[in-house]
């Protein structure tokens, strides 16, 4: 597919990583930005596009992160630029609950269009994934007059209060920043290498615990990531998320689908939920949205969004005239590139090469995921434990080595892959001989 990339498509290291002139940028970053904002691989991007970041010294990185599923069509792809240029030409800004624009308009009729299920849809627009989720559990108390939330072991949902509490690690999401919002509630998620259970066996066991725990006349709305996201891209077991909604709509429950990682082809659907067919009465959405620009949405069943009274949904930048432009941009490239198509050709790339690694290397217990949301668990293969510290290992040897990847999981002990669908063959392949080469220096 063509994405005419502006970087030349190639890793090149001019210097150590990170190089000299980044690290006289980290010490600027370390007096003027509080601490608490991490930097996981400290050089500093000058240039992006296609798979590649270049970097001030010059270094090409190869990108197998997409900034945490952000640049799913590629940093800076032609239609996100073209109608990003064309909106800051003519406004940047009215506030769409003063005086309204096409823009936001067109994103919700796509949301409408692409999310799951054929019945009449609405929408709202935030600028976070965090808020997104918010948006959701007040659309579904308000639509229920039920208080309780439930959510999931390892799950995450964001960093504001509300969803502080509905997130499952604590560090570094929620250490320190107590008391949290009431009323969530935690049930167990199905984790097949963990637990063994069948699809519809942990369903059961979910709504015994969350029966027992609230009662489910009491519960207002579920919800659930498809596929976990920070939790360590977790895939649960088929029949799972089918047997909760079915549950759900018996109890009057709002079965929302938090898709926010696994939206927008990464997995090779449209959405994670497409899978197994499942259709939420809620879906919230961000990151792979707007090619990289601030935009978040909540989309479900018109009555249910209707339900809350005029005012309160909304937002000073919500639905930012630029980052509408940006998304319709992004879904032009998705629909015009087939990008689902490509992230399963990306997926299948990915699952054979962790494949050749994992026959290498036992300390890898499990390769999962869908499309281009791909994840291996390493473990002691001895006793099991969680193998944090490999992990950390291979993982600043592939920083060293110029391939940005990305590490989560409850105990960090997770890789997770998420390359941007623009990305070559050639250039996805080579990004892979250097985690391959990584595992084998970093064996004991």
């Amino acid at each position: 597919m063509s994405t005419a990339p502006t970087v030349h498509q190639q890793r090149l290291l001019l210097t150590e990583i990170p190089g000299p002139e980044s690290r006289a940028r980290l010490e600027r970053k370390k007096q003027l930005v509080a601490d608490g904002v991490g930097t996981m691989l400290p050089v500093f991007v000058t240039e992006a596009s296609g798979g590649i970041l270049r970097d001030v010294d010059g270094n090409q990185l190869i990108d197998l992160g997409s900034g945490i599923a952000v640049t799913t069509v590629g940093n800076s792809a032609p239609a996100v630029v073209r109608r990003v240029h064309e909106q800051v030409d003519a406004f940047t800004h009215t506030c769409f609950m003063i005086t309204p624009y096409d823009g936001y308009v067109d994103v919700c009729e796509q949301l409408a269009e692409l999310t799951p299920g054929d019945h009449a849809k609405k929408s709202a627009l935030f600028n976070s994934g965090a808020e997104a989720v918010e948006n959701a559990v007040k659309i579904a108390r308000v639509a229920t007059g039920r208080d309780a939330v439930a959510v999931f072991d390892h799950a995450y949902h964001g960093r504001t209060n509300l969803t502080m509490a509905m997130t499952a690690k604590n560090m570094p999401y929620k250490q320190g920043f107590g008391p949290f919002a009431g009323e969530v509630y935690r049930a167990p998620m199905s984790y097949p290498l963990r637990d063994g259970l069948s699809g519809a066996e942990a369903a059961a066991r979910a709504i015994d615990h969350l029966d027992k725990q609230v009662g489910a006349g009491n519960l207002a709305c579920l919800v659930i990531e498809p596929i976990l996201g920070e939790g360590g891209f977790v895939v649960p077991a088929p029949g799972f998320l089918p047997a909760l909604a079915e549950w759900c709509t018996a109890n009057g429950i709002v079965f929302v689908a938090d898709e926010i990682q696994s939206g927008f082809c990464r997995t090779g659907d449209w959405f994670a939920c497409d899978d197994e067919g499942v259709v939420p009465d809620l879906v919230t959405t961000a990151k792979g949205i707007a090619g990289g620009l601030p935009l978040a949405a909540v989309t479900g069943r018109a009555e249910l969004m209707d339900s809350v009274h005029t005012g309160g949904l909304g937002g000073t930048y919500g639905g930012n005239p630029v980052a509408c432009a940006a998304a319709l941009g992004a879904i032009e490239e998705m629909r015009t590139h087939d990008l689902a198509a490509r992230a399963r050709e990306v997926g299948a790339i990915i699952r054979q090469r962790l494949e050749g690694i994992r026959a290498v290397h036992p300390v890898v217990a499990d390769i999962r995921g869908r499309g281009a949301m791909m994840a291996i668990e390493l473990v002691d293969p001895e006793t099991g434990a969680p193998d944090a510290a490999r992990a950390a290992a291979v993982n600043a040897a592939c920083h060293q080595a110029g391939v940005v990847t990305l590490t989560c999981g409850t105990w960090g002990n997770v890789f997770r892959f998420l390359p941007p669908l623009s990305i070559s063959d050639d250039l996805l392949h080579e990004g892979f001989d250097v985690v391959t080469e990584a595992f084998a220096a970093t064996a004991g």
